[in-house]
């Protein structure tokens, strides 16, 4: 197959996590991806592993920690999800995407493999997207001959197709509510589902603030002979300082009194728990013989861009894109918001899918608008701009409806004076749509 007929293929199975909405998934399990991985030579087990679960930072996490192995020598690989433009942002090789000739030689033979194994009846279904996509970068990394690989669990962690990973450590980011029809509508049944990536016997960084997620997390913890380290017990920081917020600050080890000095260029200051439980992480490897120092830990966090993620994409008047799609991640957002633009006109460019919390969204982050602007992202799942519009319209001081949006960005910039604020937002596939049409239309 080509390039441009695999990614075809690949969608017609549904654009994003394995779940049961799939519409070609039978069940919502892990039977497929180890049917697959077995017949392509079992390459999760090709390359050490970090597997990292969680609500929100996940991705900024997982980010950092590739990094840092990155910074330290080794060949690495990086699984994440949603992907904002392009698919081959999923699967990068040593911080650099999948080419589209290696992602359509590995769709190739991976499509070849399911043919095969659907002939056989070794497969109850077609795999879905998220098993396809999944089973595809285990094999490209495994060929490629990637040492580590960093991979970000897609939705919840025990059922989750990357689950076959058997990881050096597993890490588990912030847990509070989002896709509650598929993880569980408690903190508890939630932290349960995300917890599902800790093996017996394995390693475990826990940066989950919420008590009843932390007990949750020590039970599994003590279930598998597990050994886990809570970030809070781990460091404490020191010469916490800002500017245009991003934090710099000095990260001491409490058992060994090692200072390590952190520079994030990464916004918003729940990065410093995401950096934390990178560096967490990091420590961990080298106690098991990775070749990572506290140098690279430094120079590796120091150079993790992440885009999408408070991400400032142009100047006069200052545009931000950021994929905050639950309440925990509006919560960070307005937190910045007070902090470091205060007294700003901020332009809100807002949309959604249909299972997001979105009226606890707009109840955080509508009334610090000047302007809310509703649109619909080009999305099966997204809900209509109108009706939007009726569920979350009393949280405003204003608001415009503009259904494409290309339009609403556009419309945005005329609103807006140099000395303003414009804000992407609710969406990562809305993030991914107009932070793409920003740079296309300054190249015009």
């Amino acid at each position: 197959m080509t390039y441009e007929e695999s990614v075809r293929y690949l969608l017609t199975l549904g654009r994003e996590l394995a779940s049961p909405s799939q519409p070609s998934a039978t069940k919502f399990d892990l039977a497929n991806i180890t049917v697959l991985c077995e017949r392509l030579g079992h390459p999760e087990l090709a390359f050490e592993s970090v597997h990292i679960a969680g609500t929100n930072g996940k991705g900024s996490t997982a980010a950092m920690l590739e990094s840092i192995l990155r910074a330290a020598g080794l060949r690495t690989g990086l699984y994440t999800s949603p992907h904002l433009e392009r698919i081959n942002e999923r699967i990068r090789l040593d911080g650099k995407e999948i080419s589209d000739a290696d992602f359509a030689a590995t769709f190739t033979r991976l499509h070849e493999v399911i043919e095969e194994l659907l002939a056989a009846g070794r497969l109850a279904a077609h795999p879905t997207f998220f098993e396809c996509v999944t089973a595809l970068a285990f094999d490209f990394l495994a060929s490629a001959g990637a040492q580590f690989a960093v991979c970000e669990v897609g939705m919840g962690g025990r059922l989750d197709a990357t689950n076959i990973l058997l990881p050096e450590v597993a890490v588990i980011t912030q847990i509070d509510f989002d896709h509650e029809n598929y993880l569980g509508h408690s903190i508890e049944e939630i932290a349960g589902e995300k917890a599902g990536i800790i093996k017996p016997g394995s390693r475990v960084v826990s940066a989950a603030e919420h008590l009843l997620a932390r007990v949750v997390i020590r039970q599994r913890v003590a279930r598998q002979s597990a050994f886990l380290v809570e970030i809070e017990n781990a460091f404490r920081i020191e010469d916490v300082s800002s500017h245009r917020g991003c934090f710099s600050f000095t990260a001491i080890s409490t058992d060994s009194e090692a200072r390590i000095p952190v520079a994030l260029q990464l916004p918003g200051r729940f990065q410093i728990r995401n950096a934390l439980t990178a560096i967490a992480a990091a420590r961990m490897l080298a106690e098991r013989g990775a070749p990572i120092d506290d140098d690279a830990i430094a120079r590796g966090i120091a150079s993790t861009a992440w885009p999408g993620r408070l991400e400032r994409i142009g100047e006069r008047p200052e545009i931000y894109v950021d994929g905050a799609h639950n309440p925990a991640g509006a919560r960070e957002l307005a937190v910045f918001w007070d902090a470091f633009l205060p007294g700003r006109n901020i332009f809100l460019i807002y949309g959604a899918l249909r299972d997001k919390a979105v009226d606890e969204v707009a109840g955080l982050l509508f009334p610090r608008a000047s302007t809310v602007i509703l649109t619909s992202p080009a999305q099966p799942r997204a809900i209509s701009a109108p009706v939007l519009a009726e569920m979350t319209a009393h949280h405003a001081n204003r608001v415009e409806i503009i259904t494409d949006p290309e339009k609403a960005f556009e419309r945005a910039l005329e609103l807006a004076s140099p000395e303003d604020v414009i804000f992407v937002t609710g969406s990562l596939y809305l993030v991914g749509d107009l932070r793409r049409y920003w740079f296309s239309r300054a190249k015009v």
